[in-house]
């Protein structure tokens, strides 16, 4: 869901603002679209637009477009110390009722330290991060699985908490993250893990790896899920054409910030560093560019590989999830 506006830093306008109509539209039609999941990511500042844009808030929209779809599955980003658990259990639980069940977690265990500062909040260092989303996901859980909870952590401490009602169902559990502790959290605390995108060869052993570490821990086998920006079209020349429009920079806009001042090395290097910046979580690193035979092909191999989810960027998201639909998923799109 672009909550930001859009994905791509070097396009200040893509046509679909950070709004509620569009949100709303925009969740509806995926519905006939045939898309079956949206994440909603958790900022209060636009990390694609610059601080100061308007970015939507994670946790309100996530209610509002719970009560306006059907079938839809919300992972909505959540960050511990951002959220109270056993305020957050309560809250997150009305959600997933007024949702029927369709509720998920993609829990991120906060990177963005200047937000933290400016809201005035703990921002713990890299493993204490997790430390503190372990004894997070401890609590949620206990509230909604047992009448009354009890915890005693170095982060959080309840009495004889109650959650009531329940959630209808127990929310999914996405995380993500590269380092050691992160994979040993969700290896043991999640159900899904979700990566940057990358190239299907280095996925793989990911995938491979994370399905060890789970399958050492005797819980059932974890879902996998990637992020990647797609562009579809008639012909690859097209969609090279499109490629190049968005990662092509003249000025350096104001999210850059001080990008210029990591560009370094041969042209060949500073070229891949714009690249990677143009569309946030490493999204073309899929290369998820061409026409509809060469992205199923793409991601075919992915599928093969253990992927089971693929969060897709477009821009503008309406009119690139109507095209996917049709050329990529072969879905027959009808009253949108």
């Amino acid at each position: 869901m672009p909550v930001f506006g859009g994905w791509l830093r070097n396009v200040p306008d893509e046509g679909m603002d950070a709004s509620w109509a569009y949100t709303r539209r925009l969740a509806i039609d995926s519905e006939k679209w045939g898309y079956d999941l949206t994440l909603i990511a958790e900022l209060n500042m636009n990390d694609i637009k610059g601080v100061g844009a308007p970015t939507l808030d994670a946790w309100s929209t996530a209610a509002a477009v719970a009560a306006v779809t059907e079938s839809l599955e919300l992972m909505v980003a959540v960050r511990p110390n951002f959220h109270q658990p056993a305020l957050f259990a309560k809250a997150a639980a009305n959600i997933d009722r007024i949702a029927g069940g369709r509720l998920s977690l993609n829990v991120v265990s906060s990177w963005w330290a200047d937000e933290a500062k400016r809201y005035g909040l703990q921002f713990d260092q890299h493993d204490d991060r997790y430390a503190r989303t372990s004894e997070w996901l401890k609590v949620v859980e206990g509230l909604w699985s047992e009448d009354e909870f009890d915890f005693a952590g170095n982060f959080y401490t309840t009495e004889q908490a109650i959650c009531s009602p329940k959630p209808v169902r127990p929310p999914v559990v996405y995380a993500g993250g590269e380092s050691e502790a992160a994979k040993m959290l969700i290896a043991n605390q999640c159900d899904a893990y979700v990566m940057h995108g990358d190239p299907v060869e280095a996925i793989a052993p990911k995938i491979a790896d994370m399905a060890a570490r789970r399958a050492s821990t005797g819980k059932p086998p974890m879902h996998y899920g990637m992020a990647a920006y797609a562009i579809v079209r008639d012909s690859e020349a097209e969609a090279k054409r499109e490629l190049a429009r968005i990662t092509e920079v003249s000025d350096l806009p104001a999210g850059y910030d001080n990008f210029d001042q990591w560009l370094s090395g041969t042209q060949l290097e500073r070229e891949m560093k714009i690249a990677e910046y143009s569309v946030s979580n490493r999204g073309l690193r899929p290369n998820l560019v061409g026409t509809p035979e060469q992205l199923r092909e793409r991601i075919e191999a992915y599928e093969a590989a253990g992927l089971d989810l693929l969060l897709l960027q477009m821009s503008p998201q309406a009119e690139e999830m109507e095209r996917f639909s049709v050329q990529v998923m072969r879905r027959e799109v009808v009253g949108v």
